[in-house]
């Protein structure tokens, strides 16, 4: 009977242990310093919401106190029920909800036919109009203001929201490219597989490339639901009636010619944020998973 010897144990030389010992202290170091410089870049960029917060909870008279004063003496919670009710924000988020998911539904729709068409069809001259689709993006968007309002002036459209929802559902050169470049990345066997089947082309971009697009689409929804629950000038441009205003346009009130309830528009302006707080946290994970594979597909 063969008897196992144990096998002898290596001891590391005393420079190997003060090497490892060196580097462990340095990758602790390391991230001490990369967690504290993301915790001041944090602090630093949260310190305007906190004032806003702490200026929503103040009286009218205690904004502009000098010195300045984080924490106000008494909390004016009131401030949220005065600012939403002394002016019709609910018609305003009525408005901005019909225009915000009008134009989350229009730039999916437009913007996703034409990606598959650019990612997918194969046609003459497609990659020269891809190359002007991206051209527009150089056009800055002043440019286009004038031509546009004269446009929906002589179609009788301006005071209505029709101008602020129908440029959605006409494509958006930014969206039609983070869409086109993430259908790349799905392979064409795919397609290939499903047109065998007897897949047509609509059937093979609803049942292939959307279901495995869900990255994509998602930023798509974020980036147009900020953009347009956030948006100014255009309400500001087309709308003169007080009760087609949209949120953003609503919170501009508050600034009067010699006074701004500052209180109040904190107070308001909280409220808004809500909703864009709470879908980018819901859906981040897929909008980061959307924004890092774009762009991965190749020609």
């Amino acid at each position: 009977m063969s008897r196992v010897l144990p096998r002898p144990t290596v001891v590391a030389p005393a420079a190997h242990r003060r090497a490892l010992l060196g580097a462990r202290r340095a990758g602790l170091l390391h991230r001490v310093l990369v967690w504290a410089l993301l915790l001041a870049g944090s602090v630093l960029f949260l310190l305007p919401f906190l004032w806003m917060v702490s200026t929503s909870l103040k009286a009218s008279d205690a904004v502009f106190s000098v010195p300045p004063r984080w924490l106000p003496s008494s909390f004016q919670w009131r401030n949220y029920v005065d600012g939403w009710t002394i002016l019709p924000f609910t018609t305003f988020l009525r408005n901005s909800l019909i225009v915000t998911f009008a134009n989350v539904l229009g730039n999916l729709v437009s913007c996703t036919l034409v990606a598959y068409g650019f990612a997918r069809l194969r046609a003459r001259g497609k990659n020269v109009l891809f190359l002007l689709l991206l051209a527009t993006l150089m056009i800055p968007r002043e440019v286009t203001i004038v031509p546009r309002f004269l446009l929906f002036s002589e179609v009788g459209l301006v005071n209505t929201l029709w101008p602020l929802i129908l440029p959605a559902w006409f494509g958006y050169p930014f969206f039609i490219f983070l869409l086109r470049q993430f259908f790349m990345t799905i392979p064409r066997d795919l397609d290939d597989a499903a047109r065998m089947d007897g897949a047509s082309h609509l059937r093979i971009l609803w049942d292939v490339i959307l279901p495995l697009s869900r990255p994509a689409l998602a930023t798509v929804a974020i980036f147009s639901f900020i953009g347009n629950w956030t948006n100014l000038l255009d309400p500001l441009i087309y709308l003169r009636s007080t009760d087609l205003y949209t949120l953003a346009l609503g919170l501009n009130l508050f600034r009067g010619q010699n006074f701004t309830q500052f209180n109040m528009l904190m107070a308001v302006s909280i409220i808004t944020l809500v909703p864009v707080l709470a879908v980018f946290f819901l859906a981040q994970r897929t909008f980061i998973r959307g924004v890092t594979l774009t762009g991965m597909g190749g020609r």
